[in-house]
This record gives C-alpha cells, sequence and structure tokens, in this order.
C-alpha cells in the first residue's frame, strides 16, 4: 500500500474547521432524543478514562467498550478548534459522561494539514496505548505553539519550509517533526529520542494512519476538524458548549 494522502496546506489553520460547520457537511442529522441511560461501574481498581483500547477501526477509545453512547472524533493534533475542544471540553466529558460509564471517546486521526499532523499522529502513537490520550491532551496544549514556530519559519527562513514541503509525506512528517521541535516536545515528556524516530519512520503505521483519513473522508463524509459523530450519526457542532447537549440528548444526562 502505497503513502496517498496529499500533503495539504500548513498555513491555512482556519480551514481546520471547513469554514461551514454551520451546514454540517455530508450525513449530517439531528441527534434523535432517548430515554436516560445507566451509569455503569467501572472494573474493580480502575475508572473508566483508564480504560484505553485500540478500535478495529484504528482509532483509540477511552472508557466503557460498551457504553450505549459512543462519541468518535475525527481530529487534527495541528488544528486551533480542536486544540480548544482538547484543553476545555474534553475535562468535562471524561468528569461528566466517561467516568459514568454511559459514554465511550474514540479519537481517529484526520491530517488535514497534512505532514505536521502526520508527524504528531506518529508519534502520539509511539507511546503504549493506555498512555495515547494524556499524551494527546499533552500535545493539544503545545498546539498554539507548534503553529507559531511555523508562522516563524514562514517568515524568517522560508526556504526550509519550502524544502520539506517537496519531499514526500512521510519524509516531510520527520522533517517537520525536527524543524518545529516535536521530538525535544516528546522527548521532554517521556519518549526517548531514538524511539520518536524510529516512530516518523514506522511505514506500516504510516499506512495506517493513511487508511483512517482515507476511511473518515470516503466512507464517513469528513472535511474538517473536528467532526463528531455520536452512535454512528455525523454531527454538525465542533465545540463542547455545543456537543455537551447532544450528548445529553442522547441519554448521558
Amino acid at each position: 500500500m502505497r503513502f496517498a494522502l496529499a500533503l495539504l496546506p500548513i498555513l491555512a489553520l482556519a480551514a481546520c474547521n471547513g469554514g461551514d460547520k454551520a451546514a454540517g457537511g455530508n450525513g449530517s442529522a439531528p441527534v434523535q432524543a432517548a430515554a436516560p441511560v445507566a451509569g455503569v461501574p467501572a472494573p474493580a481498581g480502575k475508572q473508566w478514562a483508564d480504560v484505553v483500547e485500540k478500535t478495529k477501526d484504528n482509532g483509540f477509545r477511552q472508557g466503557n467498550p460498551n457504553a450505549p453512547i459512543k462519541l468518535v472524533e475525527y481530529g487534527s493534533r495541528m488544528c486551533p478548534f480542536c486544540a480548544q475542544f482538547g484543553t476545555t471540553g474534553v475535562g468535562p466529558l471524561r468528569e461528566k459522561y466517561i467516568a459514568t460509564g454511559k459514554v465511550s471517546y474514540e479519537y481517529r486521526d484526520f491530517l488535514i494539514h497534512g505532514a505536521p499532523d502526520l508527524a504528531l499522529a506518529l508519534l502520539n502513537q509511539c507511546v503504549p496505548t493506555d498512555a495515547f490520550f494524556p499524551m494527546l491532551d499533552q500535545i493539544y496544549a503545545g498546539t498554539d505553539a507548534f503553529n507559531q514556530k511555523i508562522m516563524a519559519l514562514q517568515q524568517t527562513n522560508p526556504q526550509v519550509l519550502d524544502q520539506i514541503q517537496q519531499m514526500p509525506p512521510p519524509q516531510a512528517a520527520a522533517g517537520f517533526a525536527q524543524a518545529l521541535g516535536m521530538v525535544d516536545y516528546m522527548k521532554q515528556r517521556g519518549l526517548p529520542e531514538a524511539q520518536a524516530k524510529a516512530c516518523l519512520a514506522d511505514q506500516k503505521q504510516i499506512e495506517t494512519i493513511a487508511k483512517v483519513n482515507a476511511d473518515g473522508a470516503n466512507v464517513y463524509g469528513v472535511n474538517s476538524t473536528p467532526t463528531f459523530f455520536i452512535n454512528g450519526q455525523k454531527t454538525d457542532v465542533n465545540t463542547w458548549a455545543d456537543l455537551e447537549p447532544l450528548l445529553q440528548k442522547a441519554g448521558a444526562r
């Protein structure tokens, strides 16, 4: 399988929400009202937020795998809108809904900013599965800094960006990881540099992430980030303030 993801423009950061989320994209529809669902206790000695596994769709799911309400996010780690949800919305999601066993939360990659997103996806998935979400939280805490570094490079050393953008996406991902300090960022958070570089070159993982991205676009009609699905139904919202009422409507109240 060849890596088929095109290297998308990296400076059009507003593109991550598509500029048209109110329209809902392809296939969105109102979430159907449901009766309240009962909570489920976590396994002995654990909290549901500690239960993490990779899914058959190659996403990462946190919470009760049999939760009656299944939330899926297609996200981009370089997207400011995703970072806003990751830094302000995921906390209450976990505390109020995942912790009860009523809601599970699955994260899938949608690389709307191309090679920089690919770099962060590979580095995030380089950690053990149970550390995926804590590391995702930390990566989103650094999104603004990574974007500022891109802007600074564009102003002070645009030839570096031009050279990286001319590379095939896998090599470009490694180039951005170095140029934007992503490897050092992960190293400071416990991921050895040698391991990080090996993960950036992992062709099998690159192909897996590319397939998740392609399925998001071609199977599920994703064209912007963040895009949320509740029990398989695409929503037309991209903030926690708008998402929470839909979860409650689905029975998570």
